[in-house]
């Protein structure tokens, strides 16, 4: 697992290192709205961005008689805005719904969130190795899930973003052009989240969207300091002082220029809610 080099060296990608797992199971798909909708209904639960009462949202996708309201944002990514009442089943704050997505991955979803729904399925969320193992299909040391090349004879294999995306301190929906630098031109076929069976299986373990699409948690506490030695189920640090876990895959807001962790050793990290 890992990599021989890195992009970002401070994610602690690399180095290159052999793991083992045990046998296990995974889903083939990430988890849709229509599936983490029929958890809640049945337990209840309410996730973390429903008890703050807000969660980040890309710019573009903001009601703008909501976003004409927002004063605050991220300090180095100011194209994420905090959206009061924004969750899974309200994507974007306001009216916002998912009857249309209901097969769409589900979003707003905390690592505790997803934590609980794989309890109530019977199941856990896979550690970092099992992950990369199943990404990789059983292979050694590829890029992606189906290869080495990102588009393998000129096709399209994840969703991800083609198009500019935005650099430096400054808003998308700014006058004068700026929103062209947030502008997908959607070439993969999804301008944002698409279908979780969508795109066709990305290795030959049947696998849909482990890169691309949406971030996806694994088990792991976040740590850039990792044991080389050959191991057998490893399952990370046994903690982070600040809560930090990891996740994987990349997202529909990565291209090769800005968020290159579409790859299958790339990783980040966020805190449990």
């Amino acid at each position: 697992m890992g990599s021989s080099s890195s992009k970002y060296p401070a994610d602690g990608e690399s180095p290159l290192r052999r793991k083992s797992v045990s046998s296990f199971y995974i889903d083939t798909t990430e988890v849709s709205n229509a599936q983490f909708q029929e958890f809640v209904q049945a337990t209840g639960y309410q996730t973390d961005s429903e008890k703050f009462g807000w969660s980040f949202v890309f710019e573009p996708l903001v009601p703008p008689e909501i976003n004409q309201k927002i004063e605050k944002s991220v300090a180095s990514a100011p194209w994420w805005l905090p959206v009061p009442g924004s969750s899974w089943k309200r994507p974007y704050g306001g009216s916002s719904g998912i009857d249309d997505v209901l097969d769409h991955p589900v979003v707003h979803v905390s690592w505790n969130d997803a934590s609980a729904y794989c309890g109530w399925k019977g199941l856990r969320l896979p550690t970092e190795a099992e992950w990369e193992y199943a990404a990789r299909g059983g292979k050694e040391k590829r890029t992606f899930p189906w290869g080495n090349k990102m588009m393998p004879r000129g096709e399209y294999r994840m969703n991800t973003w083609q198009g500019s995306l935005p650099n430096g301190n400054y808003y998308c929906n700014l006058p004068n052009g700026g929103l062209t630098f947030c502008k997908n031109l959607g070439s993969d076929g999804y301008n944002y989240t698409a279908p979780v069976d969508s795109m066709g299986v990305q290795n030959p373990f049947g696998l849909y969207h482990m890169v691309g699409n949406v971030w996806e948690w694994v088990s792991d506490y976040w740590d850039t300091k990792h044991n080389t030695r050959p191991e057998v189920d490893p399952k990370g640090p046994a903690f982070n002082k600040d809560g930090n876990r990891v996740k994987k895959g990349g997202s529909f807001l990565c291209n090769e220029a800005f968020c290159d962790r579409y790859r299958v050793s790339a990783r980040s990290f966020n805190t449990e809610d």
